[in-house]
């Protein structure tokens, strides 16, 4: 009842000098932060409502797989809310048993000065147990029952994980890095996963400099000058550390641990201005402040998307249809803008902030700091 008060006094208040929309029922700057603030707490409602059993048993079940978790609570939480630590175990295709013990192991491998620390037991024993296509979905939906229930700053969510555990980094860091604030992987193989994605996403990798099975000592070390050229042509993005550690085999002895403080120190920024976007096998609809069709989120395309000012300039594998996710974040949607796709003009002329985009953003994915005030869908 309160949140439904608070929705209709930030939707009717105004200001004697600061209209919040226009006659044509678009918002202005004001207007859509505090549409933002009353339809976060909307959402906020019905969610807790919906999701409360499902964190008090930490258990999510979505299309047919069970994942579930353990968590620890480690200091005091600031002011704008705790960060949240996705930390996944070892094994992979053994019995249960054994990847029981990862788990119980992965519960308290790591401690980190601040946040809410959550091991979750991978729902198959598969060797990929933390890059299959569920596995997504699941993630995201257990960062919003922690950012809606337990008041999580959704710029403050990390994952990490160790051999099989660090298979997954490799593959869900560059999948679902616009979730992320920082990643870390920890003796795991990066199969054919792609490093384009992690432009804006701090990767730390380890290895043991003797963990040869699999030549993953080999080829994280190459991971890692590919890594430091990927800076080198690009110095906004890719900020990554590399610790390969002479003499140590498969088990670090927890010298890996020191990705915690680096990774605290960094917050996601969900609004880059500049994002590179190719697909993995497992498909997303969206990624930052991009949208494309279902149909059109197709393995290995690669687009990059670049603001300059109030220009919006697309290149590569652009599908028609592409959404722009858009907010006075990322540019200033009281000017006029252009978008080119490939070199070609698209678009030019303004875009109206809305209260139904704001609502269907956080519909989307309940999280305030990436919901979209406007949106722009190209056809051309």
């Amino acid at each position: 009842m309160i949140r439904s008060v608070f929705l209709v006094l930030a939707l009717t208040m105004s200001s004697c000098s600061v209209p919040l929309s226009t006659k044509e029922g678009n918002l202005s700057r004001v207007g859509a932060e505090a549409a933002l603030r009353a339809l976060w707490s909307e959402r906020q409602a019905q969610l807790e409502e919906e999701r409360a059993a499902e964190l008090q048993s930490r258990t999510i079940e979505l299309a047919g797989k069970v994942l579930r978790w353990e968590e620890r609570v480690y200091g005091e939480a600031p002011t704008n809310g705790h960060s949240l630590w996705v930390s996944m175990h070892g094994g992979g295709n053994a019995p249960a048993r054994v990847n029981n013990r990862q788990w119980t192991n992965q519960m308290s491998l790591y401690k980190p000065a601040e946040g809410i620390y959550v091991a979750p037991r991978a729902p198959t024993d598969a060797w990929n147990l933390w890059h299959q296509s569920h596995i997504d979905p699941m993630f995201d939906r257990l960062i919003e029952d922690y950012v809606v229930l337990r008041g999580v700053n959704p710029d403050r969510v990390y994952i990490m994980g160790y051999s099989a555990g660090g298979d997954g980094v490799w593959q869900l860091a560059p999948r679902m890095a616009d979730r992320w604030a920082a990643a870390a992987m920890m003796a795991g193989h990066p199969n054919d996963a792609s490093l384009l994605p992690l432009r804006n996403l701090p990767f730390a990798l380890f290895v043991g400099g003797n963990d040869a099975a699999y030549n993953r000592n080999k080829i994280v070390a190459e991971r890692a000058v590919d890594l430091g050229k990927l800076r080198e042509g690009d110095p906004g993005g890719y900020e990554h550390l590399a610790r390969i550690y002479p003499g140590l085999p498969h088990w670090m002895n927890r010298k890996d641990a020191e990705a915690l403080p680096w990774m605290a120190e960094r917050t996601r920024n969900p609004w880059p201005r500049k994002i590179v976007w190719q697909q993995d096998d497992v498909t997303h609809t969206r990624f930052y402040w991009l949208g494309v069709p279902p149909a059109e989120a197709k393995a290995k395309t690669k687009m990059v998307a670049e603001v300059d000012g109030q220009n919006i300039v697309l290149t590569g594998d652009v599908p028609k249809g592409i959404t722009l996710r858009l907010s006075d974040k990322l540019l200033n949607l009281d000017k006029p803008l252009r978008v080119s796709v490939n070199d070609r003009e698209v678009f030019r002329g303004r875009v109206a902030r809305r209260t139904e985009v704001i609502r269907e953003s956080l519909q989307e994915r309940a999280d305030p700091r990436s919901a979209a005030t406007a949106k722009l869908a190209l056809d051309w």
